[in-house]
C-alpha cells in the first residue's frame, strides 16, 4: 500500500500508476487506458507542448475540445481513487477537493478560448491549470466547514 502523497505524486504523473501499486490491478490499466485514449484523441500532448512553447495560437488549433473535456473529470477521479485506497486516515468530505477542483478545471476549459489576463489569452492549457487552485481552495473550504459542522453535531 502507498501513502497518500505518494499515490497522488504517482496519479499526478499518469492516473492509473497509484492504482497498480495499491494493488488494483484493473483499475489503474482502465485509467492508464482512458489517459492514454483521451490524450490521443485530444492532441493534449501537443497542445501541452505548444502551450510551453508560447505558442497558444498553435494550441488553439491542436487540442479537440470534444475529447479534452473528459479529461479534467478523468484525471481528478483517478487521483481521488488513490488517495481514497492509500494507507492512512482518509477524513470525511476529502473528496471535496478532487471534485471542486474537477469542476473548475472543466470551467477553464471551457473558458479558454475567451478568458484573458491583462490582455494575453493564457489558452487550452494554462487556463485550466490556473483553474485548479480556486477549485482546490473552494473544495478544501467546504470539507472543512462540513468537517467542523458534523465535530460540533457529536
Amino acid at each position: 500500500m502507498t501513502s497518500k502523497t505518494e499515490a497522488i505524486l504517482w496519479s499526478i504523473a499518469l492516473p492509473g500508476f497509484a492504482q497498480i501499486l495499491n494493488k488494483k490491478l484493473a483499475k489503474g490499466f482502465v485509467f492508464i487506458f482512458l489517459e492514454f485514449l483521451i490524450n490521443v484523441n485530444s492532441n493534449f500532448n501537443s497542445a501541452i507542448m505548444a502551450s510551453f512553447l508560447g505558442e497558444i495560437d498553435k494550441a488553439f488549433q491542436i487540442v479537440n475540445y470534444q475529447w479534452l473535456m473528459f479529461y479534467p473529470c478523468v484525471y481528478m477521479f483517478a487521483m481521488w481513487d488513490a488517495f481514497k485506497d492509500a494507507e492512512g486516515e482518509r477524513s470525511p468530505y476529502s473528496f471535496f477537493p478532487f471534485v471542486f477542483g474537477a469542476y473548475f478545471v472543466t470551467v477553464g476549459l471551457m473558458y479558454s478560448p475567451i478568458f484573458k489576463i491583462n490582455g494575453v489569452l493564457l489558452g487550452p492549457i494554462w487556463t485550466p491549470m490556473l483553474s485548479l487552485i480556486p477549485g482546490l481552495l473552494i473544495g478544501y473550504i467546504i470539507w472543512f466547514i462540513l468537517n467542523r459542522v458534523k465535530k460540533y453535531k457529536k
